[in-house]
């Protein structure tokens, strides 16, 4: 085995990963406690090194992966994902890049990568995205007809929320969201429309539980798909094994069959 094959094997060991595990967890507390101004005056010196160690940890497990995998680094989505996060917070935080500095709580998102049920979820959300966009296209097309429709029927008594096609947008979707639809918009609209209802209530009906529904039965779709290749996976491994079996236990019948026929006179 050659060095950069140890080192693969060393970072990818479950107890390394375990101990990455740990250390982004940890610095997520840090991070958080470090927004509280009265910690920052009594333990700010320590969280600031603690989270120096951590990030050279961080810094350290990437720059093994490079050595140990070379230029096949970057074809891993995930280790891409680790080096723009990691990478980040090697950006000088002062002056105009200040702003950076928020952007430290990034690592945490590392929790995705190392977590493989976590990546199982985020890979399933991948793969529905064609269909999402195609539940967005039409929830879109869905909103304009109406915010049209309402801009038509209600701006000239409440230009505030149906001036204009855009305000229309805004406020449709506060309905859809359920958000104070009712006493908010919805009834003062009635008190002057009394039948604004035969608009409002089919909205809600379509948006609120029919569409949002089928975002939902997209992405269980998605992720009982990734179950699916597991499950295929682990099929093909067990079958792949139990073949490697079966030519073992021939070759150990043809070893026994010759030994025996050595030992007889």
């Amino acid at each position: 085995m050659s060095v950069r094959e140890r080192v693969g094997a060393f970072v990818e060991a479950p107890r390394i990963q375990n101990l990455i595990t740990g250390l982004i967890v940890l610095n997520a507390v840090t991070l958080g406690l470090e927004t509280d101004a009265r910690v920052r005056e009594m333990f700010g010196g320590q969280l600031a090194i603690l989270d120096r160690v951590i990030l050279t940890v961080f810094i350290t497990e990437i720059a093994a992966k490079l050595f140990a995998y070379g230029g096949r680094f970057f074809r891993d989505g995930w280790n891409v994902f680790d080096f723009i996060v990691v990478g980040i917070a090697l950006v000088p935080a002062a002056g105009p890049l200040y702003i950076l500095r928020a952007l430290r709580i990034l690592r945490v998102l590392r929790l995705i990568s190392v977590v493989p049920q976590m990546r199982r979820v985020v890979q399933a959300l991948v793969t529905a995205i064609p269909g999402l966009l195609s539940i967005v296209a039409l929830i879109t097309l869905i909103f304009y007809v109406s915010a049209v429709l309402a801009t038509n029927l209600f701006a000239q008594d409440f230009p505030q929320w149906f001036g204009h096609v855009g305000r229309s947008m805004y406020s449709l979707f506060q309905i859809m969201t359920l958000e104070s639809w009712s006493m908010g918009i919805v009834r003062p609209v009635m008190e002057v429309f009394p039948y604004a209802w035969v608009f409002f209530v089919p909205f809600i009906l379509v948006t609120s539980f029919a569409v949002i529904n089928l975002f939902i039965g997209v992405i269980v779709d998605a992720m009982q798909g990734q179950h699916d290749e597991i499950r295929e996976e682990v099929h093909a491994d067990a079958l792949a094994i139990e073949a490697k079996i079966e030519v073992v236990e021939r070759e150990l019948t043809e070893l026994r069959r010759l030994l025996s026929g050595r030992d007889q006179p």
